[in-house]
This record gives structure tokens, C-alpha cells and sequence, in this order.
């Protein structure tokens, strides 16, 4: 599997894939708002975009899928409860389908509400796995619940989903948000040096070429993993009192999100 991360330099700071086969040259575009860049990188590298997948209904995803389908004409990939609302989608998928991209590629689709509740996040197993995980995870953080999500569930998607996965699958996330996520751990643990070590990397950095981190690292430097941690228990209880000496872990993952969204 080839992966291609393509950085928009919009003020998302959207991160757009491509991910070929190496023998076929045929290749799925992931979340390709700026799609002229998708595009030319799939040219430049001699790849063939044979399918769009989006891996929930924002604007910021789905935007570019026009501009690339009539150019390509690839089918459009998403999650069948958010095909209606995204309009124009060629195959709508559930948990367990498999997309297959050229000859050798194979990925699973896994069903992770939380950011919406019809968001897919995209997992190649093997020797080199990867998360292809669009607004559900961060490189040290964790996804909005803003518009048409649900924090609950999204506790479920990490608890359940995210945190089983192999330390080494890589994390490829749908924009780049490293410094400010590293930030928000430090935050609520100061004394984790494993982020404030990255942190000194992150800050100022080329967002082209900022770290891809994986599952294992994840676990260290991002607090919605460290929900054991009794340093951040202590600080969020200094925000909310009323969760007590031993909160569970679904309730100190939920009102970090909450910590986060005005932070």
C-alpha cells in the first residue's frame, strides 16, 4: 500500500490521502476538498483515481467530491446513513465492508460515531497498519462534537474501537492540529514529557511535514487515552468538582471534550 498525505494549506488545515496500489497504479482519494491538489499529486506520482471516499458529511470533506468525480469519474464512497445528506454517493458503506483499491489494497471500513453520528474511519491491517480516521481522532486529540455528534458516543468509538487497535497502526487523521492538541495535554498533565518533547518539534513546524504518530505514541501524549491518569483526574476536578475522588472513565473523557471545546 502507497500512502500519499497531501496538505491543503486552507484554513482547515485539511489533510487530504491518497492511498494506490503499487502494482495497478490505482488509487482512493480520501477527504479531497482541495481536489485540484489531490489531482495533480495522483499525476505526478503516475496513479489513477478510481475512487472517492469521504469519511463523513462536512462541508470540509465532501466539498471537493463534484470537481473530482467529473474529472475522474470515480464512484463516491461514504457511510450509507450519510449518503442522503451528502448527496451524489455511489456506494454507501457499513461496519465491516471491505474497499478494495487496486489489486493488493484492502481496507476495513470501521462504523465510529462520535463526530457525527455516520462517520467511517478506514483501517489497512498487516505487517504496516494504518488508521485513516478523518474527524473521529487527532494526532493528540480528539474530534468536535459540534455539528450532529454526540461526545457519548464518541467515548464508545475510542474505548471500544481506537484503543484495541495494534500500538503500531499509524494515524492519519482528516487536519492537522498537533501543537494546539499537544498544548491541551499539557494542560491537563504538565508533567508529560513525552508531549512536551513533541510539542518542541510540532511548534513552528512545516504542516506538510508534521509527525505521523501512532496508536502507542497516541496513548502517551493524548489526553482523551490518559483517562486513568491521576493527574488529569485531579485538574478536571478542579473544573468540575461534582465528578468526585474516582471518576469513571466515560465521564472524565466527556467533560474533557467539554474542557476542549472552550479551551
Amino acid at each position: 500500500m502507497l500512502t500519499e498525505r497531501i496538505w491543503s494549506g486552507n484554513s482547515w488545515r485539511n489533510f487530504h490521502y491518497l492511498i494506490a496500489c503499487p502494482e495497478s497504479g490505482e488509487a482512493l482519494a480520501v477527504d479531497p476538498l482541495e481536489w485540484q491538489l489531490c489531482l495533480a499529486a495522483a499525476r505526478e506520482r503516475g496513479w489513477q483515481i478510481t475512487q472517492i471516499l469521504n469519511t463523513h458529511e462536512h462541508p470540509d470533506h465532501t466539498g471537493g467530491n463534484a470537481g473530482l468525480k467529473a474529472a475522474t469519474h470515480a464512484p463516491v464512497l461514504a457511510h450509507a446513513a450519510a449518503a442522503a445528506r451528502i448527496g451524489g454517493v455511489d456506494r454507501g458503506l457499513a461496519k465491516g465492508d471491505i474497499i478494495k483499491v487496486g489489486r493488493t489494497v484492502e481496507l476495513e471500513c470501521l462504523d465510529t460515531p462520535g463526530h457525527t453520528l455516520s462517520h467511517v474511519c478506514l483501517l489497512a491491517r498487516g505487517e504496516e497498519p494504518a488508521l485513516f480516521c478523518g474527524d473521529t481522532l487527532f494526532n493528540a486529540g480528539a474530534g468536535n462534537c459540534h455539528n450532529g455528534g454526540d461526545p457519548e458516543r464518541l467515548y464508545e468509538t475510542f474505548a471500544t474501537q481506537l484503543a484495541r487497535l495494534p500500538d503500531e497502526t499509524r494515524v492519519f487523521p482528516g487536519h492537522e492540529y498537533l501543537a494546539r492538541n499537544l498544548e491541551f495535554t499539557l494542560d491537563r498533565e504538565p508533567g508529560n514529557r513525552d508531549a512536551a518533547r513533541l510539542l518542541e518539534q510540532a511548534r513552528g513546524h512545516n504542516p506538510a511535514a508534521a509527525a505521523v504518530t501512532t496508536l502507542g505514541e497516541e496513548k502517551r501524549i493524548n489526553t482523551f487515552f490518559r483517562l486513568q491518569n491521576p493527574t488529569v483526574i485531579a485538574r478536571l476536578r478542579e473544573a468540575f468538582p461534582e465528578v468526585g475522588e474516582h471518576p469513571d472513565a466515560r465521564t472524565v473523557f466527556v467533560k474533557l471534550r467539554e474542557l476542549r471545546n472552550r479551551w
